[in-house]
């Protein structure tokens, strides 16, 4: 294929890539109220969720051809890069997932959304002191911008009050934040020898044991019942909302840099909004259409 055909590909893939996978990530938000307010318990929830995902990605390595066995296990890796793994599994699988836990004990869920989709502000910053990135004036505009659109198209109140439980849970909800970063910036940096759904798998296997003997720990256990209604929700989100959107986003951050690749993950909640008020029936109000708006033109002062 010709240089240019190929340019004009990888315009057309990373977009395509990256709203596939930001609503996932919205619908997980959808899925996982409805199994919550159930009475699903979060943190065993959270494990299983990632089990189910990380066993669903092996269909797809054993596609691609070759051993499976020599792709789980590649004699080329290094201990070095192993670790590396491990360390984005714990980053952004059990570390996001269990602070997230963590902070919506205390503060409301919509709040602890929001916080942890500062995220890209996090990158973007971050990516400036390690890859030398460009963040131009207009770029980090862009980014406040979409902070700013998603706390009026969540349409959550996050003024909290001044005691040291809300404190935590603002802590909380920053750190989970903080952790995708650090796994996004980990994983763009180092450059990894193996496959995309190679290490998707490996972060999600590794994470989701670490969450179940949390889950053990706190004496978590299933529901009694479970209906096939119940188990059609744990599904979606165990596998699309999990094995396809941690998938997608790796590749995503293969082919763009991690600052703009993680400037869209401003999608992912106004995804997560419109799904609520088409699968819940929740209100979308003209704040929120504004918010919706402001996430647009966030889009395209960072990618601009």
């Amino acid at each position: 294929m010709p240089p240019l055909a190929r340019a004009a590909e990888g315009r057309l893939t990373l977009p395509l890539v990256i709203l596939a996978s930001t609503f996932l990530m919205g619908s997980s938000f959808v899925s996982g109220k409805i199994l919550l307010t159930e009475g699903f318990p979060p943190f065993l929830l959270v494990g299983w969720r990632f089990l189910v995902a990380a066993i669903a990605t092996l269909p797809l390595l054993w596609l691609e051809g070759g051993s499976l066995f020599a792709t789980l296990f590649p004699r080329h890796l290094r201990l070095k890069e192993v670790c590396i793994v491990a360390l984005i599994g714990l980053a952004q699988t059990a570390a996001v997932m269990s602070l997230l836990f963590m902070a919506m004990r205390t503060i409301s869920a919509s709040t602890a959304a929001i916080l942890l989709f500062t995220n890209p502000v996090w990158v973007a910053l971050a990516g400036r002191v390690f890859f030398a990135e460009p963040i131009t004036a207009s770029r980090l505009l862009g980014l406040l911008l979409g902070v700013g659109g998603i706390v009026m198209a969540v349409g959550t109140d996050v003024s909290l009050s001044s005691d040291l439980p809300a404190v935590q849970g603002l802590c909380y909800g920053l750190g989970a934040a903080l952790c995708w970063a650090v796994a996004t910036l980990i994983n763009k940096r180092n450059h990894l020898p193996i496959g995309v759904w190679t290490l998707s798998f490996w972060q999600m296997f590794i994470g989701s044991l670490v969450v179940l003997v949390m889950a053990g720990l706190m004496g978590e256990q299933w529901p009694e019942h479970i209906t096939v209604c119940q188990w059609g929700w744990f599904f979606w989100l165990a596998i699309p909302a999990s094995t396809g959107s941690f998938g997608l986003w790796f590749v995503a951050l293969r082919q763009g840099s991690a600052g703009r690749v993680s400037g869209f993950l401003f999608f992912a909640p106004l995804f997560a909004v419109l799904l609520s008020f088409a699968l819940l029936n929740t209100h979308l109000s003209w704040l929120q259409g504004i918010g919706g708006a402001l996430i647009a033109f966030s889009i395209w002062l960072v990618n601009r």
